[in-house]
């Protein structure tokens, strides 16, 4: 009894030393600043990935391309494999503003918790979630199979890129001049969060995205609100009623054919969100909402229909510095996420006709001329489309699809599928390259503040996604 005990001990040991390293590891990839926009910190990241591969006698390579930030690509091959499985994660983050960030800035990893060692405990940094840790879980994974002395039972290629913040830019171009390292039987996607419920998903599909600023003008300079606030249009009434145009009390789009091109789910798919577990009375509490749109549609019902959704408004100043104005221009920034069947340049076209069809006349590109200006009462433009991509979905009944779901279950037994994410991934990119399924892996924590300040990652998440890969790598 004593002698188990003292293994017991022994154990627990070794695993707690080989946290910590993989926690010092981490920390130290997490204090390189990887903003989209900064190629030189980007490949200060991707140097520092394949010095990580170097030391695990993991052959690596840049890819690189004239424009581009180079994409790190590794493989780790076995004679005996019949299949090869591509993972794929990305280096770069979202732009940080310090001045948000509490207790600590952005690039400087804070732990907050007891120890590492503590499962509640979260690690707070930029791309500590999106998407720096699986990158770090996998490098932990191939260490515990060669400390457990087990191989790979399928041929492992990675790709690391560093340009998804972006959208993905010359991601095409890349895989179109690397087509042998592209090559593989499917890929895993190891980007996005688990299931607000904490446990484990699987997404086989990904929204699509595409997005413009709108700006709806009135008066060539801003108006004393006294003398002209009953003669001179407001430009930001009129844009409030456009916007206002587009969607009903419900949430629906009211846009004349936006849900026309949907691609219904299958079968199969739509079993599999009537098994998701019950999340949304919690998450109104979490948000502090009292019902979401469209009440009582949840929410995994929602992310399977396009959004119109209105991430940013300006016009004239608020607050302290408000003023006795009639507004010059009133601004809008707006994204439309998509699912499978929307065509992102289509589904832009019908926002433009609706548009034009509440009396607006359109500009694109550019500021409207003095002719425009005393011609036309009501007047917008649409400028700084962003043409994103197109949601992709791949079947859950394929071979792959079963393949990786049987291996998960397997660790967890609870697994969640889901048929699309809510967030968006360069799935279309891909699949246009490569023709193979694309499967969604993510291990970080829903509730990781992604894209804002803040960013955190529970620790038990990156100590499961180690499980998750090292499950993976022994995929049959």
């Amino acid at each position: 009894m004593r002698q188990a005990l003292l293994c017991l001990t022994l154990t627990l040991s070794a695993a707690a030393q080989n946290r910590e390293a993989v926690f010092a590891e981490f920390t130290d990839f997490l204090k390189i600043p990887n903003v989209a926009a900064d190629p030189a910190d980007l490949r200060r990241n991707a140097d520092w990935i394949r010095s990580a591969l170097a030391r695990r006698a993991v052959p690596s390579k840049l890819l690189e391309l004239p424009g581009a930030v180079p994409a790190v690509y590794a493989e780790l091959l076995n004679p005996s494999a019949t299949e090869t499985v591509l993972f794929y994660a990305h280096y770069d983050g979202q732009p940080v503003d310090p001045k948000k960030w509490q207790e600590s800035a952005p690039f400087e990893p804070s732990l907050r918790g007891a120890r590492f060692t503590d499962p509640d405990a979260r690690l707070y940094a930029r791309a500590a979630a999106d998407d720096k840790a699986p990158i770090m879980a996998m490098l932990a994974a191939l260490d515990a199979l060669r400390q457990a002395k087990l191989t790979p039972t399928i041929n492992l290629k990675f790709l690391f890129e560093g340009e998804e913040e972006s959208g993905s830019r010359n991601l095409g171009r890349i895989l179109a001049a690397y087509p042998a390292e592209a090559s593989a039987n499917f890929w895993l996607i190891c980007d996005g969060p688990v299931h607000q419920s904490r446990r484990m998903q699987l997404y086989f599909g990904a929204r699509g995205v595409t997005a413009f600023n709108l700006t709806v003008y009135g008066p060539i300079r801003e108006l004393h609100s006294g003398h002209y606030g009953n003669w001179a249009p407001n430009p930001a009434m009129l844009l409030a009623r456009l916007l206002a145009s587009m969607k009903d009390d419900e949430g629906n789009v009211t846009i004349q054919g936006y849900y026309d091109s949907v691609e219904p789910l299958s079968e199969t798919e739509i079993a599999a969100l009537k098994a998701v577990p019950p999340i949304d009375s919690d998450l109104l509490r979490q948000f502090q909402l009292a019902r979401p749109e469209a009440s009582p549609r949840l929410l995994s019902e929602a992310i399977n229909q396009p959004s119109l959704n209105i991430r940013g408004l300006a016009s004239a100043a608020t607050g302290p510095a408000s003023a006795n104005v009639v507004p010059a221009r009133a601004e809008a920034s707006i994204d439309l996420r998509l699912v499978k069947g929307n065509d992102p340049a289509a589904m832009f076209s019908l926002v433009k006709e609706h548009i034009r069809a509440q009396g607006f006349y359109l500009v694109e590109d550019r500021e409207p001329t003095e002719t425009e200006r005393l011609t036309y009462p009501k007047l917008a433009s649409i400028q700084n489309r962003e043409p994103g991509y197109r949601a992709v979905r791949t079947s859950m009944d394929l071979p792959a699809s079963q393949q990786v779901i049987a291996n998960l279950k397997t660790i967890y037994p609870e697994l969640v599928l889901v048929p699309t994410l809510g967030g968006s991934v360069p799935l279309a990119i891909i699949e246009d390259a490569v023709h193979v399924p694309l499967i969604g892996v993510p291990i970080v924590n829903h509730d990781n503040n992604q894209h804002s300040h803040n960013e955190n990652l529970r620790l038990q998440n990156l100590w499961d996604g180690i499980e998750t890969f090292k499950a993976l790598f022994l995929l049959r």
